[in-house]
Parts: structure tokens; C-alpha cells; sequence
């Protein structure tokens, strides 16, 4: 029986490495995969790492993307730790609408832990992430109006963000 995916028609992330949404911001292009700047901020920096073929799981993808798609996400980790000095990088992905998947598009997570973020969807491990720098408790709830509001970010602003992280990829 296979994973019971989200429902998204048309593919949002589809849509964005289509170029035909632009919410989402481009800080790299490799040949199989794009890394991208979420308008949605928990973190500033915040990106995911997605194959430019429609996959929707970590079993749909190839050998060459995966491989690719950690390449990408090490770059970005190693140009995190200069542009923002994080407590720490968080990858994570999701495989399946139980799990938490909100696109039927595979996304590999990659975001630079702060104190004081508006992080708290995540692994139940996160909480503990208070004792090491985090203003309050982390919120593990789920995503309202109110809180995506307050993580959305500009175009403007985020692609001031991805040129900053851009000069750490070199």
C-alpha cells in the first residue's frame, strides 16, 4: 500500500521551479535540484532543497538526485554557518501526509537554528532546544493564519536574504 500523500493540484512546489510561482526565492541551481528561500521565515535564511522533476517522497527520487540534493544542502549548511553564526542546522523532510508532508513534492529542510525563532512544527526533540539558547518555550501547534503571518516574508526581503547567503556559496 503506498504512502497516502497530500492533495495539491497543481504542485506548488512544481509550480515554483516551473517559474510560475515566484513566492519562493532561488539561491542555487544545480542540474537536478534547486535550493530555495521559503517565503514562509520560521528562521531567517530558511530554505529546502528540492529535486526539479516532480518526486513525491525520498523513494521516488534517483540515486544522482539524492545525491545532488545533499551536496546542495551541505553548501547551504557550510554557508549558514558563516553568513548567520546558527546554534545549529536542522534538516529535516517529510514523507507522507501523516507525517507532516503539506506538498506532494519531495523538500529536504535546511534551516539555520537561532534563539528566539518562531520555530515549533517539527521532531517533539526540538523542545529541548530551549535549554541551549531559546527565548520561551518552542510552540509545537499547528500552522494558523496568525502565526504564517507572522513568518511571511516579502519578495523584496527574501531576496536580500538569498543574496547574502549567495556570497557564502562561492
Amino acid at each position: 500500500m503506498p504512502i497516502e500523500m497530500p492533495e495539491q493540484d497543481p504542485c506548488h512546489i512544481c509550480q515554483v521551479v516551473n517559474g510560475v510561482d515566484n513566492t519562493w526565492t532561488r539561491v542555487e541551481e544545480r542540474d537536478l535540484c534547486l535550493s530555495l528561500m521559503s517565503a514562509e521565515q520560521f528562521e531567517i535564511g530558511q530554505c529546502v532543497v528540492v529535486p526539479r522533476r516532480h518526486a513525491g517522497t525520498l523513494v521516488d527520487l534517483t540515486s544522482d538526485e539524492g545525491l545532488e540534493i545533499m551536496i546542495a544542502a551541505q553548501r547551504l549548511m557550510r554557508a549558514f554557518i558563516k553568513a548567520y553564526d546558527p546554534l545549529g542546522v536542522l534538516l529535516f523532510q517529510n514523507n507522507g501526509a501523516y507525517s507532516g508532508q503539506r506538498t506532494p513534492h519531495f523538500h529536504l529542510h535546511v534551516i539555520p537554528r537561532q534563539v528566539g525563532s518562531d520555530w515549533g512544527v517539527g521532531p517533539p526533540q526540538l523542545a529541548r532546544l530551549q535549554n541551549a539558547g531559546r527565548i520561551g518555550p518552542p510552540e509545537h501547534v499547528v500552522l494558523g493564519s496568525e502565526r504564517l503571518s507572522r513568518v511571511s516574508t516579502t519578495p523584496e526581503v527574501l531576496l536580500q536574504r538569498a543574496e547574502h547567503l549567495r556570497k557564502f556559496l562561492a
